[in-house]
């Protein structure tokens, strides 16, 4: 696997206090990619961020449904929605980046989920998949064309990055050991399949800093 870095760009996807132990949404040792994600960003001259920004009237909250829990789903315009703790509030501290995370060279943060009738886990699209972040659209203006994801979670945001990456014609890598799951319900093992079946491909942090020897 031979890195093109002029044209690849590394996406860290939602490295917040929120999912981090002590969050309100938090991924279990999910803090622990971070040093993995540090190294990482080493070797990437194109750098994005991504940051979960929700109002706190959004939608996706169950806070915000009478009657309703976490973890319960229901119907929207657009599909089924998970309703989720609330997390990742505007201006909180929840909506940080991980204090561990050193990535002073990121040219880009993409704020998402922050259309409170509309959730959001992918970089690229809100969850009703017509509406658009303009992350392509930067990429492309700038040759990027192979793109690499870490971060959390690996079954929601990570993976729906790295589809719709893929289905946005960009070559789509997910480093597997820098990223962290939820697994609600078997939803890792699912989201794997889910990508593969896009053509996303796999791939390890050795895979990239052998590149570089």
């Amino acid at each position: 696997m031979m890195l093109q870095y002029e044209r690849s760009a590394l996406i860290i996807v939602d490295v917040q206090n929120g999912f981090t132990p002590n969050g309100n949404l938090a991924v279990v040792h999910s803090d622990e990619i971070i040093p993995s994600i540090n190294q990482l960003a080493k070797y990437f001259k194109n750098i994005v961020l991504t940051q979960d920004w929700h109002p706190e009237n959004h939608i996706s909250f169950a806070e915000n449904h009478t009657g309703k829990q976490a973890y319960e789903t229901i119907e929207l315009d657009y599909g089924t929605q998970v309703l989720w703790p609330s997390h990742c509030v505007q201006g909180t501290p929840d909506a940080d980046f991980h204090p561990d995370l050193e990535i002073t060279t990121a040219q880009l943060i993409i704020r998402k989920g922050f259309h409170s009738q509309i959730d959001s886990y992918s970089a690229f699209m809100e969850a009703d998949h017509k509406t658009s972040t303009g992350l392509a659209g930067y990429l492309r203006e700038r040759g990027i064309d192979t793109v690499y994801m870490v971060g959390i979670a690996t079954d929601f945001c990570v993976a729906w990055t790295a589809i719709d990456a893929s289905k946005l014609g960009f070559q789509s890598y997910v480093i597997a050991d820098a990223t962290k799951g939820i697994d609600l319900n078997g939803s890792l093992q699912h989201a794997w399949q889910e990508m593969f079946a896009s053509g996303v491909k796999k791939v390890y942090l050795k895979d990239i800093l052998s590149e570089k020897e």
